[in-house]
């Protein structure tokens, strides 16, 4: 359903998989990738976005690289350059917004990508109106997002399971927005692990918590982005 496309980024140019709904109407939805890189499980998440009503972009933060082991995926995060995932993120949000003459977007992140957004959403209140981490991670030290900036909503999906980002840390983030006077929701999935969305990694995919979060996700972004 979907293409890759080149959009500004900060002076340059930044690749990335865009998914356009029926009709070319519909708010945008910028999809953010696993360490993985952009790979077909995120071009699919763009595609079933699309068929919802959304325009749905990806930007590839790796420019083109992809990994299949974990310890080439965790190095690959930790050598992305954080200050250009920024502006290649931003970039694909007046992206969107251009394409979808809407002021304010929603995010969608997976794993390390669910970190970014949760970054992007804060560093640019000013066009995110919907955040969706789903088990996010933030391995960057200089990277925390300053939640005080965030003014967009955000609804959270974590596993019941998860080294990276146990249930305990997805409650202290949630109180810490609600703190904050942020709109907030997180869901814990019983009998899940980290990537449990992922379909295409069978041995951590848990169907039905993915088809509640899914479902979730569709209302939340279709209230917060109306």
């Amino acid at each position: 359903m979907g293409e890759m496309i080149e959009f500004p980024s900060n002076g340059g140019r930044c690749p990335g998989y865009l998914a356009e709904p029926a009709g070319g109407q519909g708010p945008g939805v910028l999809v953010i990738q696993e360490w993985w890189g952009l790979v077909p499980h995120i071009k699919d998440v763009c595609d079933r976005l699309a068929r919802e009503g959304f325009w749905a972009l990806a930007p590839d933060l790796y420019h083109g690289k992809q990994v299949s082991e974990p310890d080439e995926a965790g190095k690959a995060m930790m050598a992305m350059q954080l200050d250009q995932a920024a502006k290649d993120m931003s970039g694909a949000a007046d992206e969107l917004r251009r394409r979808s003459g809407r002021d304010r977007v929603g995010v969608v992140g997976f794993c390390m990508g669910g970190g970014l957004a949760l970054v992007l959403a804060c560093r640019r209140p000013d066009a995110i109106a919907a955040c969706v981490p789903f088990y996010g991670v933030i391995p960057w030290p200089n990277a925390t997002p300053d939640y005080s900036q965030l003014s967009g909503a955000v609804q959270g999906h974590f596993a019941e399971h998860d080294d990276f980002f146990p249930p305990e840390k997805a409650r202290e983030l949630e109180a810490e927005l609600r703190r904050l006077g942020k709109q907030a929701e997180i869901f814990v999935y019983d009998g899940t692990s980290h990537a449990f969305f992922n379909d295409d990694r069978p041995e951590v995919y848990h169907e039905q918590a993915a088809a509640l979060a899914w479902g979730r996700t569709l209302d939340f972004l279709r209230t917060q982005l109306a």
